[in-house]
């Protein structure tokens, strides 16, 4: 079998997560995080900056930004708490439900191609395959955190 991390760097790029964009919809480029955040904010019933953050594995700082960027193209509302000001929660408007549509339309289209490729039973087996690493990935001390250099480089 060919080298674990050579599969996943494969993988990586064949979804397109190193793209600057993942997709156009209604003329604005999405970046692969913003459509990660627009996914998020559509599933989870209006969550606070931090959690979304902390469910993506991203800093703070850094998803500000992109959720600004995102109120810009006017797909997100960051809305402060009535209970607490410091906090501030999202939403979807309605072009950015739209988009986030759009974008589950694209991938469940792509992955619908790409799992035509395989029997059923191939099928059920990469997506268990995919349940264990997740359930793996989530009990180690590493995961959702930056790579740190471990090396001295």
């Amino acid at each position: 079998m060919e080298n674990a991390r050579e599969l996943f760097q494969i993988m990586t790029r064949r979804f397109g997560l190193l793209n600057k964009k993942c997709c156009t919809i209604g003329g604005s480029d999405i970046s692969p995080v913003q459509s990660h955040i627009l996914y998020e904010v559509d599933r989870q019933q209006s969550p606070s900056m931090q959690r979304i953050a902390e469910t993506l594995g991203t800093d703070i700082t850094t998803f500000s930004r992109q959720v600004q960027s995102l109120v810009k193209m006017g797909l997100v509302n960051k809305t402060p708490d009535p209970s607490d000001r410091r906090v501030y929660t999202l939403s979807l408007t309605d072009q950015g439900k739209y988009a986030a549509a759009a974008i589950d339309r694209q991938m469940n289209d792509y992955l619908d191609e790409v799992f035509s490729y395989m029997s059923d039973f191939e099928k059920d087996m990469v997506l268990r395959s995919i349940q264990l690493m997740n359930e793996a990935m989530a009990k180690t001390g590493r995961c959702c955190r930056p790579i740190k250099d471990e090396c001295g480089l």
